[in-house]
């Protein structure tokens, strides 16, 4: 589902060029669901933008879902996006003058669908918001426009879902109820996940994660791994030097 080969991403900053991700690998299979970690400032929103098509890598190639990124004008980069991307934003980005129902069916209204009306309320409802479709993202709570944010994503049914930072605006409760959401939705339509997070236990809920640092991607730690312990290796084992 993505394939990126030695991915390079500069950018011009007071005169000379900032390497933000070096030669920088990573395969995903269709159906796993992937988490990429690291600190701020580690290009990992970077990564996003290069692997969804919104920026083009300085050097390296890109492939989602077989088609090289780097063979797309713009516009059969944007025809990819809806078509078969899901992106699901941490600040929701929800058009302020739509309600609900509109914000889920834009991608479907942008693509021509007859039935994208209907289409969006069953998705609304799917995510527990079925009442509240006539609604606007002003009268609507953090959660609940993070619940929309991912109706809007998943409604047209992608092959591939990123998030980014998904539950970064929200509080510990309702950002639970949000990443029990995406799973179950995720599962469901049998969507790959790329998911970019902060929060080590929603990153152990994924099938593997990967750490971003230096520009490059390494093995994170697996869930119930002992810090220090390599991928693989059980518990009380030694290492071999």
């Amino acid at each position: 589902m993505i394939e990126l080969d030695q991915v390079t991403m500069r950018y011009p900053l007071a005169g000379r060029e900032v390497t933000v991700l070096d030669r920088l690998s990573l395969s995903v299979a269709a159906g796993e669901r992937v988490a990429i970690t690291g600190p701020s400032g580690s290009g990992k929103t970077t990564l996003l933008l290069v692997l969804t098509g919104l920026e083009q890598a300085s050097e390296g190639r890109v492939v989602i879902d077989g088609s090289p990124l780097d063979e797309l004008d713009a516009d059969a980069r944007a025809d990819l996006r809806r078509d078969r991307l899901g992106i699901v934003f941490q600040s929701f980005h929800l058009v302020p003058s739509l309600s609900a129902l509109q914000n889920v069916a834009l991608p479907l209204d942008i693509a021509g669908a007859a039935d994208a009306a209907d289409r969006a309320r069953q998705m609304l409802t799917s995510v527990g918001l079925g009442e509240r479709s006539g609604h606007y993202p002003s009268q609507l709570s953090g959660g609940e426009q993070q619940r929309v944010a991912i109706a809007r994503a998943m409604v047209h049914g992608p092959r591939l879902l990123v998030a980014d930072e998904p539950t970064g605006n929200l509080d510990g409760a309702t950002g639970e109820s949000i990443v029990q959401l995406l799973f179950e939705l995720e599962e469901r339509l049998g969507t790959t996940l790329l998911l970019v997070t902060h929060d080590p236990a929603l990153a152990a809920r994924c099938d593997r994660t990967m750490v971003l640092g230096a520009g490059r991607l390494a093995p994170g730690k697996a869930p119930g791994q002992a810090p220090g312990q390599a991928p693989g290796q059980a518990s009380g084992q030694e290492s071999a030097a």
